[in-house]
């Protein structure tokens, strides 16, 4: 691949890569510890992640339990989880906090599917500015010495990256809209 097009490559990979990552974050009817990596908790006056203040783990479809290393620490991981927009209420025994998800209905499923939706559009226009930013590149190639022909030639190996990238985003998209409307 030639070096000119190797950092518009590593953008639309990254940008398809933060949807995928962004997309383990929609809660799809299952119990997925993902719906919790935004959340950070306050430990000892620093926001840390909540995966690092205790063990999380999924004993049932449709539940999350959270097992804090330290007990004072279970009105504090409380208080992030409500503040939120996981939008599940958490319960605690004293020493473990568990999150029940509740079926999700048709209306919040086809609620997701549209958001879904919406973040693919986000991350399709993000990889096409991206062309359209090497395009502008290529083209000030031109006062280079770099032959029409091969600016040419960069711009429609951008063209198939971008398709190859588009394609990526469609099909994240297919698959996470069937995992929520599945029941």
């Amino acid at each position: 691949m030639d070096e000119r097009l190797k950092a518009y490559d590593e953008k639309m990979r990254k940008t398809v890569e933060y949807l995928a990552s962004d997309y383990a974050t929609i809660r799809a009817g299952r119990a997925n510890p993902h719906v919790l990596d935004k959340i950070k908790v306050n430990y000892y006056g620093t926001p840390t992640p909540i995966q690092q203040v205790g063990n999380i783990t999924v004993p049932e479809a449709r539940m999350i339990q959270i097992a804090p290393w330290e007990k004072s620490l279970i009105k504090e991981i409380e208080k992030a989880i409500m503040a939120s927009d996981v939008g599940i209420t958490p319960s605690n025994d004293g020493s473990i906090i568990r999150l029940v998800f509740p079926e999700l209905t048709e209306e919040r499923r086809k609620d997701l599917v549209k958001e879904v939706k919406k973040k693919g559009e986000d991350g399709k226009v993000a990889v096409r500015n991206i062309r359209r930013d090497g395009n502008d590149a290529f083209k000030k190639l031109a006062k280079e010495d770099v032959s029409e022909d091969q600016i040419k030639q960069l711009g429609d190996e951008l063209q198939k990256m971008t398709d190859k990238f588009i394609k990526e985003i469609d099909k994240l998209i297919d698959e996470k809209s069937k995992e929520i409307l599945k029941v």
